[in-house]
Formats: C-alpha cells, sequence, structure tokens
C-alpha cells in the first residue's frame, strides 16, 4: 500500500490553505516578537501533548503531565501520561536538534526508538570482549576465579540469546514484556520508506498544503503500530524544516481537537485535506490568543517586582509560572534552590492563583 498525491482539488482547498497560511505566519512573528516567546515554547509542548491523546481517545490532565515530567506525581502514573510524556520529551528533542533533524532516517529511527541491526551486532560484539577479558588466564589460577568465569560464561552465552531475540522481535507476533502485540506483516521499515517518499513529492507545493498530505499519509499508511502519535511530531517538525514555523514547535494536535472526527477520518481524502488545514489555522488562533493572554499576565506580574532588590527570586518565578501550565512548591524549590517555605512566601507575595483548593496538594498557576 502506497500513497499517491495525484490532482489536488485546489478551488476547494484554496479557501483553507489561504487561512492557514496567514494564521501560520502572524503566530511565528507573534511568537517570535513577544517577551514571553521562549516561555509559550516550553509551555505549548505540554499542550500538544495533552491534545494529541485527546485527538487519539485518551484525557490527559496537564497538570499531572507537567508533575509527571518533574518526577513529583501525587499519584502512581497511568499509561496515558506515560505515552503523553513520552511526546512531551520528543518535542523536546525535536527541538534541540536541527530544523531537518526528525524528518530524516536517523531522526525518525531515533525517535520511534528503534535500534538497527548494526548497533545491536557492535553491542554484542562489546560484551563478548568484556566477558572474554573478564575470564583471563590470571583469574583463572584459583578456584574462585574459575567460578566467575563459568558464571560469566553462563551471562555470555544468555546474553547471546537476548540479542538473537532482540534481532527476531520484529518479525515475531508477540513481544515479551512490551504487553504489545505486533501484527507479523506490519512492515515498518516499508511504511516509513514509503511516507519519506512522500516528503519528496510535495517539496514543490505551500508548507502547509504539504503539511496536511503528510498529515493525512501518515493516518493512511500508519507506519508505526505503537507510536502513531509520531506522525503530528513529524508534521510539526516539517513545518519548522519548511521555514514557516521557525519560532517554536507548532502545535498541530490543539487545532485538530476542534475538527469533528467524522471529517477528520472522512473517507473522502479532500476533506480530510481542508480537515488538516483548518486544525492549522485553528492552532494558530489558539497560540496568538495564548501569547498575548501570557504576555498581559507577565506584564501584571511585573508590576509587583518594582522596588525588589536585585537578587530577589520573584522575576524568576515569573518566568517558571510562564513556560510551565501550573507549578507546585516541590517544582519552584526545586527550579529556584530555595526552602520551602520561601517557596510558598514568594507565591503568596506574587497573588498566583491557587489552583487545587486543597491544603495537602497545592498549585498554582496563569489561568
Amino acid at each position: 500500500m502506497s500513497y499517491k498525491i495525484g490532482d489536488l482539488p485546489l478551488t476547494t482547498l484554496l479557501p483553507a490553505l489561504s487561512r492557514a497560511e496567514d494564521q501560520l505566519a502572524r503566530l511565528d512573528e507573534i511568537v517570535r516578537r513577544s517577551t514571553i516567546g521562549e516561555g509559550y515554547a516550553k509551555r505549548a509542548h505540554f499542550s500538544e501533548a495533552a491534545a494529541s491523546m485527546w485527538v487519539a481517545g485518551e484525557l490527559v490532565h496537564i497538570e499531572d503531565l507537567v508533575l509527571h515530567d518533574a518526577n513529583m506525581d501525587v499519584r502512581t502514573p497511568t499509561h496515558e501520561i506515560t505515552i503523553a510524556h513520552s511526546i512531551l520529551r520528543s518535542r523536546r528533542s525535536i527541538t534541540e536538534q536541527g530544523s531537518v533533524w526528525a524528518i530524516t532516517k536517523a531522526g525518525m529511527e531515533h525517535l520511534a526508538g528503534r535500534r538497527s541491526s548494526t548497533m545491536r551486532r557492535t553491542g554484542a560484539g562489546e560484551n563478548d570482549q568484556s566477558h572474554t577479558l573478564s575470564s583471563s588466564p590470571a583469574d583463572i589460577e584459583d578456584g574462585f576465579a574459575t567460578e566467575m568465569a563459568e558464571i560469566d560464561a553462563v551471562l555470555t552465552r544468555s546474553t547471546r540469546t537476548l540479542l538473537r531475540i532482540d534481532e527476531e522481535a520484529k518479525s515475531d507476533p508477540v513481544v515479551v514484556g512490551e504487553l504489545f502485540i505486533r501484527d507479523p506483516d506490519w512492515d515498518e521499515d516499508d511504511r516509513l520508506s514509503k511516507w519519506s517518499s512522500s516528503l519528496r513529492e510535495v517539496e514543490a507545493l505551500p508548507a502547509t498544503l504539504a503539511a496536511a498530505i503528510l498529515w493525512d499519509a501518515w493516518e493512511n499508511l500508519e507506519p508505526l503500530q505503537r507510536q502513531h502519535w509520531l506522525g503530528g511530531q513529524l508534521v510539526n517538525s516539517y513545518l519548522r524544516s519548511r521555514g514557516k514555523v521557525t519560532s517554536h514547535l507548532f502545535c498541530l494536535n490543539v487545532g485538530l481537537k476542534s475538527i469533528p472526527r467524522e471529517m477528520r477520518r472522512s473517507r473522502n481524502r479532500t476533506s480530510r485535506l481542508v480537515a488538516g488545514l483548518a486544525a492549522m489555522g485553528i492552532a494558530s488562533e489558539v497560540g496568538i490568543k495564548e501569547v498575548i493572554r501570557l504576555g498581559q499576565a507577565r506584564e501584571q506580574l511585573q508590576r509587583k517586582l518594582r522596588n525588589k532588590r536585585s537578587s530577589s527570586s520573584l522575576p524568576a518565578l515569573v518566568d517558571l509560572l510562564i513556560a510551565s501550565p501550573v507549578v507546585s512548591s516541590s517544582m519552584i524549590v526545586k527550579s529556584l534552590k530555595i526552602s520551602h517555605r520561601g517557596a510558598l512566601d514568594l507565591v503568596s507575595e506574587l497573588g498566583v492563583r491557587e489552583l487545587t483548593g486543597r491544603g495537602s496538594y497545592r498549585v498554582w498557576g496563569i489561568l
């Protein structure tokens, strides 16, 4: 199965295409010029991760994701939180790398957590070498060293067996330890290759239309069995590589949340492409409003910093509140390197709204 672009009904797509192009350009310029642009970019990672799970039919609360990311969970993390955190870490990896890294073969394999057979063979050689060295003649001179050498030999055989199982994992319908049933006929390499070929075919198209086609191609090809969410992040990275949104990593799924499922999953490809373009426009509008809202909130908080000493931790707390949807006292202590009592005093001095209404578990944020 391959994805064929074919002829596009431009008359139908042009209105949504024009709106998406304009809105993405406005968002990129506003974030680049805004004083809270960096904080918004960090906050957007959480919003996009939660929205990606929502589009997949799972509900993840942003405050739980923030606390899980800070290793300060108030309850046992759910499977959904773990997946959302994987999306969060993937977006950060994409942001830290070059603009085209994520859509290269090496980038996709890294983000998908896949290792090449060359790496596995290299690892096997290193393990064999380490066990060989541990079983040198000098160590086998006494009885204790001989027993240890026998244990090393058992470990070597076990390592080789595990590496062989790892090599056969792709063709094995059941992967032990992953609690996941694989389809033996699902050729991820071939599907990823076909999706990558679409990257070359859409180079001559406008960036937003090309991104919508790539999103639709990923939805149809479904290259990865476990990490279908990666497609949206690769599309976000593609917009960055085309220079359409360079100030931050775009949030496509934030816009897809507002698109009816019947339109996103329509049998008509034109309807799906319109849905993708509309999602980009909606996500841009949401982002612009968020930047304006956070900018106004920062200005209000900055007024409370007047006449404060230069060594005050209040400015750092303001930046933390902008960059994170919610903050707890433990997060403030860890980030600002202050005492727990000092963190509570700073929050009280800023007058930030408390969100939980409980004394045992308190978080604050800018709503």
